[in-house]
């Protein structure tokens, strides 16, 4: 048993496991287990969805962590094919996201994960699981830190002190002799500690052996009480006879103890050891004045690096990450409006140059292809303008849409009233509203915008009215309408396809369209429906129309990949024919298609309303002026479609 302190008047002892450690050496000190076998800390793994890129978004992979590196796969079943990737969490810096509850980034140098946890439980459990990782490994631990019973050893403090920073002690010899004589104390403090446990032992034993015999003299004879002579001893007073009743203790104390002695030994020690600790204050005041200034000199170069580290990989992140999730569309990208619009600049940039490569080389391919003179059709066609006896009629193929009948369907009452707002509203003059702002204006066509928010939302209705030469309006609305040659003209829709058709005139159509980073991708499921207006009296032009509203289908549901549009679209054609010179047919010369398009748009989304409004006012007479020019050269060499 090693002695302790004093307690209560008496000295406890402390088994041999809480006793201090002389040696000052590791070997002595048990590590705390971990967790897993052996200690370690095991393996952990599950599904997290990993942010791959802007095309595929989010993916569900199978997550490993173990022994401070974290891998991930494919899948569970594709774990013998090897991992996809792995990182060292050794340097990683783990970051909870600010907004997302189940998400977290794991970065290390210039690479990033984007990590998202099924609920918050299971991030935090991923979060807790890789900090115990890389506290068993060295970083980030407090291992240094063991608790041993009640007291520290320290020599394993000053030796682990010494280890970790050897350099410190170049000029502190001093500090080590006194940590030296600090154990010389201690080993000479524990020694005295005994004897004068011993000691203390003895007294007690001596005391309760006096209380027995003088409760035996009392019984023996309650009338008499003995005397105290000069020697010590106890006297019998009747008798005469001497009877040593107990042995008072010598200036040697019990068992040969000096207990004066010992006790100024003891006082001597305390002594020395707070004398020794206060030099070792001292030494070591000193030792921080210089330290300290020292520390100031690295804070603040630490200081300057940091800046320095975090502006050049602010400038990294925009370039290596900039297609990361927290730059996409959202309320919480990272990228600001005029970053956002710059992007989706660049990006229409981008399309219209490619637009322009595809188009010289199809020029070129027609050019190679030229049709013979025999093929060319009539351009002659049939109007009440025309005195002489009418052309052959065109194929089937190309003017079955004018004698097709309407058929019903279970959206025909949503079509007529569509039609019915849109002849009303749609044709009415806005020059001289003040509500609708001229934006555009390029020879003919005119484009007019009115500013309408709804919950951050832009949703400004656009008008534009164009006037085409050389085109009928069935021809017009005929190309708009018809899916067949849609990506001969449409260049921002990715793909599409028809959901169902409810009639000859209609049909439900589901397509997406061409993402431009940084905003979400876009899709719109929409009827599609072109009429003829019938004419009030003689004079009126002949009118169609085609008319594309959302709608809902069980056949194409909103997906998590796409933003979900809503559309209100209307193009109104008229076809206006001045009369021929002399007896001639009428021709395309005397042909001039009024259009009117008008646009309700609800994009969803985050975009911002500055980049919606500038994209609308790029892009829409961009697509006027590419779709009537197509129209004009498909018709070119074709017969009149009245």
């Amino acid at each position: 048993m090693n002695s302790s302190p004093l307690q209560n008047g008496r000295l406890l002892t402390l088994p041999d496991s809480q006793s201090w450690n002389s040696s000052g050496s590791d070997e002595d000190l048990d590590a705390e287990p971990g967790p897993g076998p052996h200690g370690g800390v095991v393996e952990f793994s599950g599904v997290l969805s990993k942010w791959t890129n802007y095309i595929h978004g989010w993916q569900d992979r199978w997550v490993v962590l173990k022994n401070n590196t974290l891998s991930y796969y494919k899948s569970q079943n594709e774990r013998e094919y090897g991992c996809r990737g792995s990182l060292c969490l050794s340097k990683a810096v783990i970051t909870p996201h600010e907004f997302d509850e189940c998400r977290l980034d794991i970065s290390v140098n210039d690479s990033v994960w984007y990590l998202r946890a099924q609920d918050p439980e299971h991030r935090n459990q991923w979060i807790d699981s890789i900090e115990l990782h890389r506290a068993e490994s060295g970083y980030g631990s407090e291992s240094s830190l063991r608790r041993h019973g009640s007291m520290l050893s320290l020599t394993s403090a000053t030796s682990s002190y010494s280890a970790t920073s050897t350099s410190s002690f170049k000029k502190g010899h001093s500090l080590r002799e006194k940590l030296s004589e600090m154990e010389t104390f201690r080993d000479i403090l524990c020694r005295q500690v005994d004897t004068l446990q011993k000691y203390f032992d003895g007294c007690a034993d001596a005391v309760n052996k006096d209380e027995l015999q003088r409760d035996k003299i009392v019984e023996d004879d309650e009338d008499d009480f003995p005397t105290t002579r000069a020697d010590g001893e106890f006297l019998h007073n009747n008798n005469g006879s001497k009877e040593k009743l107990f042995q008072c203790l010598s200036h040697k104390g019990i068992n040969g103890i000096d207990f004066k002695g010992e006790a100024i030994t003891f006082k001597a020690t305390t002594a020395g050891i707070l004398a020794t600790l206060s030099h070792c204050i001292d030494l070591m005041v000193k030792r921080e004045d210089s330290w300290q200034k020292r520390l100031d000199k690295e804070m603040e170069k630490r200081r300057r690096v940091e800046e320095a580290y975090k502006s050049a990989l602010s400038e990294l992140k925009k370039k290596s990450h900039f297609g990361g999730p927290d730059y996409e569309e959202g309320p919480n990208s990272l990228i600001n409006e005029d970053e956002f619009f710059d992007a989706v600049e660049a990006a229409l940039d981008r399309q219209d140059k490619i637009e322009e490569q595809s188009q010289c080389e199809k020029s070129r391919i027609q050019r190679n292809s030229l049709v013979s003179p025999g093929d060319v059709y009539s351009t002659v066609g049939s109007h009440r303008f025309s005195e002489k006896p009418p052309s052959p009629p065109p194929s089937p193929s190309s003017s079955a849409l004018v004698f097709t009948p309407l058929h019903e369907h279970r959206f025909s009452a949503e079509v007529e009233e569509m039609v019915q707002n849109h002849i009303t509203y749609s044709l009415q003059d806005v020059g001289g509203d003040a509500n609708w702002q001229l934006v555009v204006e390029e020879g003919e066509m005119k484009v007019y915008r009115r500013e309408v928010e709804e919950n951050g939302i832009v949703l400004d209705p656009l008008k534009a009215t164009h006037s085409v030469k050389g085109v009928t309006g069935h021809e017009v609305c005929h190309y708009f309408w018809d899916t067949d040659v849609r990506n001969d003209w449409e260049t921002t829709v990715e793909n599409f396809n028809i959901v169902e058709t409810l009639s000859d005139n209609a049909v439900i159509v589901y397509q997406t369209h061409k993402r431009v980073w940084p905003a979400s991708q876009r899709d719109v499921l929409y009827l599609s429906a072109i009429r003829k207006l019938l004419a009030y009296n003689e004079n009126d032009p002949d009118t169609w129309i085609v008319c594309n509203f959302s709608v809902e289908h069980e056949k194409a549901q909103p997906n998590n990949r796409c933003v979900r549009a809503k559309i209100n679209i209307a193009m109104i054609c008229q076809t206006l024919v001045s009369p021929p010179e002399g007896d001639k047919e009428i021709s395309r010369d005397n042909l001039l298609c009024k259009i009117t398009y008008v646009a309700n748009v609800n994009p969803g989304g985050w975009a911002p309303a500055s980049v919606l409004r500038a994209v609308a006012k790029r892009e829409y007479p961009k697509f006027l002026k590419r779709f009537t020019t197509y129209v004009q050269e498909k018709t070119a060499a074709k017969p009149i479609l009245f």
